[in-house]
């Protein structure tokens, strides 16, 4: 078997191609990744703008007259806005442009209004409540870049530079495709003990949604070589990536290592020096790539967050939201094998880092997936690693 790190400097040589786009009406944009930068093509707001309601004055009349005469309204959404002379004012509200001659606004608040005119009882320094021109942005700026995942205030702004249609990245297809006799789906009823319910496709379906891609459900397929290769081609023709659990260790039952080769997919690698999930296999048709899970919950969940999220990260055009973070050990732990371990683990953070304990965490085989349950995180253990001390700095991916 091959290390950890060298299956992982494989995984990063795999060419994805360039990430490929689409446009779709910002409505439907939360979430998506931004496949182009979007620069302001003017000045935000282009108009000295009023921020407060109040009145539109020249702050130099302050010194010059006790009272100011009111000369209309100047409401937001006006095509006239006037102008202001001295020993004049114009009553201006939120958002709407400042009359031309003024500078200054002076809040409803700070003015007492008789007879037509205000007096001012508490003067404001000049420019108070004026939003300059490119307050916001000015025109020729970079606001969003390439390669953010759109959330509420960049949508925010595409609306307001009035972006009806946004291009971003496709989400990649990914094929998910349970194997084994012995596996049944949620809402059957289980006919005898031996069988086991299908969590992995959900499990998996989620990581997809989760990490920007598109799930398509191929549903489960007994132990037969002929049915399997058979969904295996339906799903190369409709994913980009085909996910598969079971069938990759070395049971007499596990069909699915033998089936991709005859597929005319070259195997990258198969067999990787960790725990869990030693049996992976990483495949690539073309542009497709086969990643073939162990059936474990645990284990397949692992190993899709190690070499599937990857690359529907790069063929999304960001990067991997699995890296690891540095943290620090609460408690002392022991490797339990000559592998890179990654062991669930609780992650907290506290006093400007992040910490990591083991409480409540069950030791068994690779099929307790509620070890991930809570502020789970996955620790890596090297193969060089053994018996870790508390206070020791360890690599954590933050689930």
């Amino acid at each position: 078997m091959i290390s950890y790190e060298t299956s992982q400097n494989m995984l990063s040589l795999l060419g994805v191609g360039s990430v490929r786009s689409e446009r779709v009406f910002l409505s439907h944009a939360l979430g998506r990744i931004l496949a182009e930068d979007i620069v302001a093509s003017e000045d935000y707001p282009a108009h000295p703008t009023s921020a407060m309601d109040g009145y539109a004055i020249r702050h130099a009349d302050l010194a010059e007259f006790d009272t100011l005469v009111i000369e209309g309204d100047n409401p937001a959404g006006s095509e006239k806005i006037g102008s202001v002379i001295a020993g004049m004012c114009i009553k201006t509200f939120t958002g709407s442009l400042m009359p031309e001659g003024s500078d200054t606004l002076i809040p409803i608040e700070n003015v007492r209004v008789s007879e037509g005119e205000i007096v001012i009882e508490k003067p404001v320094p000049i420019g108070f409540a004026v939003r300059p021109v490119g307050e916001s942005y000015r025109c020729g700026e970079t606001l969003i870049e390439r390669g953010t995942r759109l959330g509420f205030a960049q949508i925010g702004v595409l609306a307001g530079i009035n972006r009806v249609m946004v291009s971003v990245a496709q989400r990649p297809k990914v094929a998910v495709l349970a194997t084994g006799s012995e596996i049944l789906d949620i809402g059957e009823e289980s006919r005898h003990a031996g069988q086991i319910r299908s969590s992995n496709s959900y499990t998996l379906q989620a990581l997809i949604e989760q990490s920007g891609g598109e799930c398509v459900q191929l549903g489960i397929v007994g132990d037969d070589k002929k049915a399997i290769e058979q969904r295996f081609e339906e799903a190369l023709r409709s994913a980009d990536i085909v996910v598969t659990t079971g069938g990759v260790s070395v049971g007499d039952y596990d069909f699915v290592k033998h089936i991709i080769p005859r597929l005319g997919a070259d195997v990258i690698f198969k067999g990787v020096n960790i725990k869990p999930g030693q049996h992976v296999l990483v495949a690539q048709r073309g542009e497709k790539f086969i990643v073939a899970l162990p059936g474990f919950a645990y284990s397949s969940t692992v190993t899709f967050i190690l070499y599937a999220a990857p690359l529907i990260a790069r063929m999304s055009g960001v990067e991997n939201p699995f890296e690891p973070i540095e943290a620090t050990l609460k408690t002392p732990f022991a490797k339990r094998s000559n592998k890179s371990e990654f062991a669930a683990c609780n992650l907290t953070f506290s006093d400007g880092r992040y910490w990591v304990d083991f409480e409540g965490k069950k030791s068994g085989s690779s099929a307790i997936l509620t070890n991930l349950l809570g502020n789970a995180g996955l620790m890596i253990c090297g193969e060089e690693d053994s018996e870790l001390e508390a206070g020791t700095q360890v690599r954590v991916i933050k689930l």
